[in-house]
């Protein structure tokens, strides 16, 4: 598939590249951007073939949130059509959060408003040091709505406070130190940095990552007790399935795994 705002590729390993790629508009977020990325999503999800992906900005910035003229375009809509395009960015959001693959976020620039959503859905951020961000919207009368839900569960809501209610710029680090960012680096280490933690991923069983990814999000939404009964299932299941079985039979007779790649 061909975009215009989004580059998708995909090497012989499967890992795909997820490439905002509006560099004049610092990749700025528009209803196109918002449908093209939703589409790139549901696409990589399908491919069975794909085991990673890695978002990351075209130029020098990462994603300055919501494109100004889309802004200024949505104020003018009626309510209801307000909520609809409003709705479309928290299903994009919530897509790329829920990837059954590990969505890995290279953080190649500034990062703002909505920008830090798309880095708070990512499993792993890294970034480099030269990196500034900010939850801009109480600064423009708005609220960060649509990236609440995913900047909260990523900072917890003590950080949240910290960030959200002031619009107030923060660096790299600082990103680190309220657990938005996972890693920092400076810009020649990032390339290296970010295919380090694709290759403990492609070391794993594919099926078992994504069934790991849903228990952290129900583990966490659930009582004890129910996720006790839910992960005696799933152990159950994984032991049973062609990768479990696969991969303890290969541990004991000291072979490789078909999913395992060579680092």
């Amino acid at each position: 598939m061909s975009w215009n705002t989004i580059k998708v590729t995909v090497d012989q390993r499967g890992v795909a590249t997820l490439l905002l790629n509006r560099p004049e508009k610092h990749n700025s977020m528009n209803a196109e951007l918002i449908a093209e990325v939703t589409d790139a999503v549901d696409m990589l999800e399908a491919d069975k073939k794909v085991r990673a992906v890695v978002l990351t900005g075209a130029g020098e910035s990462f994603c300055a949130g919501g494109d100004l003229l889309w802004m200024k375009t949505m104020a003018e809509f009626s309510r209801e059509e307000r909520i609809i395009d409003s709705a479309k960015l928290a299903t994009m959001l919530r897509k790329l959060n829920t990837l059954s693959k590990p969505l890995i976020g290279k953080i190649n620039g500034q990062a703002y408003g909505g920008g830090n959503g798309l880095i708070a859905v990512c499993d792993v951020a890294i970034a480099v040091d030269s990196g500034k961000y900010c939850l801009t919207e109480v600064g423009l009368g708005l609220t960060p709505a649509n990236v609440a839900p995913f900047v909260v569960a990523k900072m917890g809501q003590s950080n949240a406070r910290r960030t959200l209610l002031n619009a107030r710029p923060f660096s790299a680090q600082k990103g680190k130190e309220l657990g938005l960012i996972d890693e920092v680096v400076s810009a020649d280490e990032l390339d290296e940095t970010v295919e380090k933690e694709l290759q403990y991923i492609l070391q794993c069983g594919p099926n078992a990552i994504a069934a790991t990814k849903k228990l952290i999000f129900y583990v966490d939404s659930h009582e004890l007790a129910v996720s006790q009964e839910y992960t005696a299932e799933l152990l159950a299941d994984t032991w049973d399935s062609d990768e479990g079985r696969e991969g303890i039979r290969c541990f004991f007779a000291k072979e490789t795994p078909s999913w395992k790649q060579k680092k």
